[in-house]
């Protein structure tokens, strides 16, 4: 019986199908400002980093040997963590809500028009956004899909070349652990057998993957090897109908030009569309 018999014929089922759609957009919202740390006064708050003064950098570092930071205090800017411009003290993603938006959007079509395949995100940094995924599947009880969680868990790689990307391998908040990302997971209760974790460089992780079909590829490799690494090792196994997410497109020249070779390389053109200031995203 679909929702218009319901509401005809049984008024009281129907009152409880839209308040159970109620409550599962609510917790969907709710999970998009936790893991973007919008509400907390204290996500406006940002680390001290090192600068030109190399007394200040060396007590930054002796602080960091004792798992101490440095915060500036600063009102939250609402507008630049919705476009996620800015990088969390307290959250899960970077990602901020356009692109979460656009993650449950792409989810909600291949889960309604029934995309077969898995979801991945190759770049996690804490998390966040592999929790989204896998709190949208709990919310809409779909247990047949796993979601795949790639990343070194050490940080950024160095670049292999000059046009390879910005190097931010030494960046040590970006370096986020597995026992970490996984301990992220498990305070949502959202760590259980949907969730496989694939721990180090793409290029030797990707190719013997053990996983069949996707549904969903989100990009967030940043360097050209990264991302191509990632588009020749699973590309080939998103299902028609499927997605793939670019996140750092026009933030990082090194992964536009990455995603143009491939996609050249195999005369492919598909439509793509725009995100946000720096992500898009496209169907296969």
């Amino acid at each position: 019986m679909n929702e218009i018999a319901a509401a005809i014929l049984f008024p009281a089922v129907s009152e409880a199908m839209q308040n159970g759609h109620d409550a599962r957009q609510l917790y969907i919202d709710l999970m998009k400002k936790t893991l973007t740390a919008s509400v907390y006064d204290e996500s406006g708050w940002e680390s001290v980093s090192a600068s030109k003064n190399p007394i200040r950098n060396l007590i930054l570092a002796e602080l960091n040997k004792r798992a101490i930071s440095i915060v500036k205090r600063r009102p939250l800017d609402s507008s630049s963590r919705h476009e996620g411009r800015d990088w969390p003290l307290f959250g899960y993603t970077m990602a901020g809500h356009l692109r979460l938006d656009n993650v449950q959007s792409c989810v909600d079509d291949v889960l309604a028009n029934g995309i077969p395949g898995d979801f991945i995100e190759t770049g996690a940094w804490r998390g966040g956004t592999t929790i989204f995924m896998r709190a949208l599947l709990k919310a809409y009880g779909e247990s047949s899909r796993k979601v795949w969680v790639a990343d070194s868990f050490e940080g950024l790689p160095k670049p292999k070349n000059d046009t390879d990307g910005w190097d931010l391998s030494d960046v040590a908040y970006l370096k986020v652990s597995l026992e970490q990302v996984k301990e992220n997971f498990r305070k949502f209760d959202l760590l259980d057998g949907q969730v496989e974790f694939l721990q180090g460089w793409f290029c030797d992780t990707l190719p013997t993957a053990k996983i069949d079909q996707l549904s969903i590829l989100r990009l967030d490799g940043d360097l050209y090897s990264s991302t191509m690494d990632a588009l020749e090792n699973l590309y080939h196994k998103v299902s028609p109908g499927g997605y793939v997410i670019v996140d750092d497109y026009n933030s990082w020249p090194s992964c536009r030009k990455a995603v143009h070779d491939f996609l050249a390389a195999r005369s492919l053109e598909p439509e793509i569309e725009t995100i946000d200031f720096t992500g898009v995203y496209w169907q296969v």
